[in-house]
């Protein structure tokens, strides 16, 4: 191989890898500015949602139908007309019965890390343009559990909605009682259990609204016992949970045992509504009821 040859080989291997260096190059410059995917990962498709989207969405996901918890903040405006409501007790806050290890600082940093008081909030306002007060839980404070302020502000609610002749509407959304606060907590489902009574008592309607999960104490007391149970589609809604009741009978559980849509069909609820028609149905459920005579 001569002298010419050798040079058009050498600039064709330089020009290769000049190639391949310029590709490398682009390639990185790409992937440099390829926004990164963040945000919230659905546990159902794993796909990935932007906050903004999220929100906009009511936390359902837009690839699969997944439904996330719903801050409490945000299922008030949802629900309510423009969004416009009045906080209602917003000064009880959770306290340490009995001195439970480490339950105080976990409270100082769930309230920093939520800006809620404890699990539950409660309001006032128009939904279609009839009045009505509102208690909704939100799991991101101890997975709504209920504790002595959560009973407190139930019972607040139901006495709030019985002497203003409102209807009481609660969204629940709770992994049950707090062992945290021992006996102090399972004190609260009677607690609250006799304030819906008595509001029922008074003439009042009182609407549960069940989301994933409603179990344990919640589930056994209050939320069980509104004139008309609705549910989120797919909530997990019992007293203890399905591998607790496999283990502690032996057998294997349907498909869907627990799920709203079995509850349903067993008669513990009245019907199984999308989150995005909750709204309209709770406005039409209100009308109903005032148009039927009942006090305001």
């Amino acid at each position: 191989m001569d002298n010419n040859q050798n040079m058009a080989k050498e600039s064709e291997i330089f020009e290769s890898r000049k190639m391949k260096l310029n590709l490398l190059k682009a390639f990185r410059d790409a992937t440099a500015r390829k926004p990164k995917i963040e945000g919230v990962e659905c546990p159902a498709c794993g796909a990935k949602t932007d906050d903004a989207e999220l929100q906009n969405s009511m936390y359902i996901c837009e690839h699969c139908g997944h439904y996330f918890p719903m801050p409490a903040d945000k299922r008030l405006q949802s629900i309510y007309d423009d969004g416009e409501h009045e906080l209602l007790f917003a000064d009880i806050e959770a306290k340490n019965p009995i001195g439970f290890p480490g339950y105080k600082v976990k409270l100082g940093e769930l309230k920093a890390k939520t800006g809620l008081d404890d699990a539950c909030v409660c309001a006032k306002g128009k939904i279609g343009g009839h009045r009505a007060v509102a208690v909704v839980f939100d799991t991101r404070f101890l997975m709504g559990s209920m504790g002595t302020a959560v009973g407190e502000k139930v019972t607040r609610a139901a006495e709030y909605a019985a002497e203003a002749k409102l209807p009481l509407i609660v969204f629940a959304s709770s992994g049950g009682a707090r062992m945290q606060e021992g006996i102090f907590s399972l004190m609260q489902m009677a607690k609250t259990s006799a304030a819906v009574k008595r509001h029922s008592d008074n003439g009042g309607l009182f609407i549960s609204v069940l989301s994933h999960p409603t179990t344990g104490g919640v589930t056994a007391s209050f939320a069980s016992l509104g004139d008309i149970i609705l549910a989120e589609p797919k909530a997990l809604i019992g007293f203890a949970g399905p591998r607790v009741i496999e283990q502690t009978i032996g057998e294997k559980l349907p498909d869907g045992f627990q799920l709203s849509e079995f509850q349903l069909e067993h008669g513990f609820a009245d019907a199984v509504i999308e989150r995005k028609q909750l709204r309209e149905t709770l406005a039409q459920l209100l009308k109903l009821h005032r148009k039927g005579g009942a006090r305001r």
